[in-house]
């Protein structure tokens, strides 16, 4: 009779599982479907990847099939994709994707388990489970397991490193510590940014071992091993930049120019007086230079006065009579009109804009792959797509809510969560010209984790309330 129970208990544990599971791959598949496409850097990263393993070499196609290097990515990224290609076949996005697929799925479980590390023991099994429905029907990350990009890696590593900050308290030895390096090196060999998992992270595993025994030699051997082995792939890439370019690059440059490009960075702090939106990034940044930009498609804050805006429109028509390019000193006249909004209105520039922006990546709805045109709040254009993106701006601001309300609930580790969050939304500020939404969904494995904190408490309030 006992283990007709524990035999009906193991199924109930694995249907409570499967089920979400099976409705995030419906999704996933779904989102595959309407917004699988390689173009843009999914492209740059595929024709690294097809260099490595034809030739080699980590550089990029030119004309006549010449082999140019670069640093302007990690390697990160290119090495899985080479991975999948030498597996699947040259350029198999498609089946690049179904791997990132199963990644994403694997990042629901790790999140769960990461949940039920940090909630309150009394309502631990249902904030895993919470976290697991809360990961599985996350369209904003489901949809980047489509698209041949850094996203879903990225989310899947930050996951790991989770999972094995969260063991490592209980269990503080080789496995999880080894783990935790291998999920943080990851994250920075796939984006810039992905270093600022091992920066607040790794303390806050050291933190968490106050209240457990381990012999600081045996910790200090633990750490000096990790940290060699972190350091290792990056010391290895900063020699090939070296030996290469002749440059000290340890990860990748802000603008993502080669040494000896144009960096244009009068050009870009211009952009960084006015840019507040992901329609600009859309409309104009992408298409600048190389392609031409209208003065209609400017906001109004990008004149303040009419002296400005005579001057702006003289610089786009020195502009395309350049042939949509750049001379050196038209790049330095708008660094000097950037000079002369920066002078007039600082903390537009150095504060509102900035905070504005992370706003924006942080807020707005997340349907850049959706086929939705961007200008989703002109209603009278589209009603359908209007009311879509409002249902699902509404949805992110929940999942934004759950993070918070979690938080406050104080679950084991959520100092660094909240510290990793808004450190990256720091960095996100200083750095960003022209935002994109899909710079801020690093946020989600932590908002997801907690968010399940806080729904699994809202559920155990009401059971006791009945």
């Amino acid at each position: 009779m006992r283990a007709d129970r524990g035999s009906q208990s193991r199924l109930g544990r694995g249907a409570a599982v499967a089920l979400p599971l099976a409705a995030g791959l419906a999704l996933r598949l779904w989102l595959f479907k309407v917004v699988f496409e390689v173009a843009g850097d999914g492209l740059l990263y595929g024709g690294l990847a097809k260099n490595l393993l034809l030739h080699g070499r980590y550089a990029l196609s030119g004309s006549g099939g010449a082999l140019i290097p670069t640093l302007i990515r990690l390697p990160g990224y290119p090495l899985f994709l080479a991975l999948c290609f030498r597996l699947f076949g040259m350029e198999n996005y498609y089946a690049a994707c179904s791997v990132q697929i199963a990644l994403d799925l694997a990042s629901c479980l790790l999140l769960a388990d990461f949940a039920r590390h940090i909630a309150p023991s009394p309502y631990r099994a249902r904030a895993a489970l919470a976290t697991l429905w809360l990961a599985a029907l996350c369209p904003f990350t489901a949809s980047y397991a489509a698209l041949p990009l850094t996203e879903t890696p990225t989310l899947f590593a930050l996951s790991l490193a989770l999972f094995f900050m969260a063991r490592f308290r209980e269990n503080p030895g080789w496995k999880c510590a080894l783990g935790f390096t291998f999920a943080v090196c990851a994250c920075a060999l796939l984006r810039p940014d992905g270093a600022l998992a091992a920066v607040v992270f790794a303390p806050a595993l050291v933190a968490a071992l106050k209240d457990r025994k381990l012999a600081p030699g045996r910790l200090a051997r633990i750490a000096g091993v990790c940290a060699l082995l972190a350091l290792a792939p990056f010391a290895a890439w900063t020699a090939r930049n070296w030996k290469t370019f002749h440059v000290f690059e340890p990860l990748a440059p802000r603008l993502a120019n080669d040494p000896g490009e144009p960096a244009h960075t009068g050009w870009e702090q211009w952009v960084k007086t006015w840019c507040l939106d992901y329609i600009s990034t859309y409309q104009i940044y992408w298409n600048v230079p190389g392609s031409a930009f209208h003065l209609s498609d400017l906001p109004r804050r990008a004149f303040d006065s009419p002296a400005q805006f005579a001057q702006t429109a003289a610089l786009q028509n020195d502009y395309e009579d350049n042939g949509e390019d750049f001379s050196p000193g038209l790049d330095a006249r708008f660094g000097r009109l950037a000079q002369e909004r920066i002078a007039a209105h600082p903390l537009r520039y150095d504060l509102w804009l900035p905070l504005g922006r992370v706003a924006d990546m942080a807020l707005r709805p997340r349907v850049e792959n959706l086929p939705i045109d961007l200008d989703w709040w002109v209603y009278a254009h589209h009603h359908a797509e209007t009311r879509f993106s409002w249902a699902w701006a509404a949805l992110n601001a929940l999942y934004l809510v759950l993070g918070f309300a979690g938080l406050c609930l104080r679950p084991r580790f959520a100092w660094a969560l909240a510290a990793y969050m808004l450190l990256r939304g720091a960095v996100l500020a200083l750095t960003v010209a022209a935002p994109e939404t899909r710079y801020t969904l690093e946020w989600f494995p932590m908002l997801i984790a907690l968010g399940g904190v806080a729904v699994a408490a809202a559920l155990r309030r009401m059971r006791a309330a009945a």
